[in-house]
């Protein structure tokens, strides 16, 4: 039975099911390399116009755009217009602070993966 009552508190617990959804999608988008690279470069540079964020991270002009549309429908980053020109920040202390979490996470985690013998 407390087994029964321990499952019941931890399901009541868990976010809705779109919550999770959506979560997932979040990190879907930061599992790629190449967007992950963008947010970085964001994280230390700050706002930043779409031609650097292409040249700093070595990307296609084509392929940083598209990146950048992507977070920017998901609320990751935010874009501000001066003319032609589009300048790209990340879109709330949140990003930045899991992007920072994640990144201390890195620095402090094993180098071994549990497939190759690590916990």
């Amino acid at each position: 039975m407390a087994a029964d009552a321990r499952i019941q508190t931890l399901r009541r617990s868990l976010p809705p099911e779109g919550t999770a959804h959506e979560l997932a999608q979040v990190f879907g988008l930061m599992s790629d390399p190449h967007r992950l690279r963008l947010l970085l470069t964001l994280l230390t540079g700050g706002e930043v116009p779409v031609g650097d964020l292409a040249a700093a991270t070595g990307q296609s002009m084509s392929s940083t755009s598209h990146s950048l549309r992507l977070l920017r429908m998901q609320h990751i980053v935010d874009v501000r217009r001066s003319g032609r020109q589009a300048y790209y920040r990340l879109a709330d202390t949140h990003v930045r602070l899991l992007l920072d979490v994640a990144l201390t996470h890195s620095r402090h985690a094993p180098t071994t993966t549990p497939l190759e013998g690590g916990s």
